[in-house]
């Protein structure tokens, strides 16, 4: 990387003010969050650790979820400070086990867990999460093996009970470079009354 593109890079991200919230249940979501932060040197905040005044600061906020019963587990928390959200940019990334293809599933998630006054402020990713079945929860389990005995079909049933870890760096990609596009941005409306 030459010296011009390396504090060009630096001069977006110091003007890039930003947080990541993010909640789930069993690891994905949180390893999605820390591998943002660090790649976009941003602090990360579970819902129990965040005071709303931090988002005052910020130009955008980049929230996180897992997928539990068809709703984001971060749902009450957007609710709650819905306020606070109306007016800045969203990065939504949505962890799941429902395939890319089962688009109208994955559209339910959002429809029903997002507030429609702050959706078209929303980019919206879908991520791949992880089941490893020996650390779900005695409830998750019973719900599980339900889900399964209620499915008709073998090999889908098959899949709902193996373990799977689709969990990758690289499923950020999309999300970091429209973040970082998105950084750029505002950098650039920043510097631009001082060039002239």
């Amino acid at each position: 990387m030459n010296s011009v593109v390396l504090l060009s890079h630096l001069i977006k991200l110091q003007f890039m003010k930003g947080l990541i919230i993010f909640k789930g249940k069993y690891g994905a979501t949180r390893q999605y969050a820390e591998w943002l932060a660090t790649e976009l040197a941003l602090p990360a905040f579970h819902p129990d650790n965040f005071r709303k005044e931090k988002i005052s600061n910020c130009d955008f906020v980049v929230i996180g979820s897992s997928v539990y019963i068809g709703k984001l587990q971060i749902k009450n928390w957007i609710n709650q400070h819905l306020p606070d959200l109306s007016s800045k940019k969203i990065f939504l990334f949505i962890v799941c086990g429902t395939p890319p293809d089962e688009k109208e599933k994955l559209e339910s998630y959002l429809q029903g867990s997002v507030p429609p006054e702050i959706r078209k402020q929303c980019q919206v990713y879908f991520l791949p999460g992880k089941m490893v079945y020996q650390h779900l929860s005695w409830s998750d389990k019973f719900m599980l093996r339900m889900g399964a005995m209620l499915t008709k079909e073998k090999e889908t049933k098959k899949k709902m009970l193996t373990d799977y870890n689709s969990v990758k760096k690289e499923n950020l990609d999309a999300l970091v470079n429209d973040i970082k596009k998105y950084a750029g941005s505002v950098a650039k409306s920043v510097l631009q009354p001082s060039i002239r």
